[in-house]
């Protein structure tokens, strides 16, 4: 199912639509109940894709270590 979330970013509205399995994740960084700003939407978005980049590395090495048929 299919949820608005709002953000307000610069005092600015901007509503997406995101499924309820990925709404926790979401908006575990970016706060809904308050005015972000600029630098803090980027500080987001530079923690997950370092997450990213984390799991990325982790999958790599176990993908390495399973044998190649």
């Amino acid at each position: 199912m299919e949820n608005n979330i709002t953000f307000h970013i610069n005092n600015m509205a901007y509503t997406i639509k995101v499924d309820d399995r990925i709404r926790e994740d979401i908006t575990k960084n970016l706060s809904t109940d308050k005015n972000l700003d600029t630098k803090e939407v980027l500080a987001a978005y530079l923690r997950v894709t370092q997450e990213l980049y984390n799991f990325k590395q982790d999958l790599e090495a176990i993908s390495d270590k399973i044998p190649k048929l």
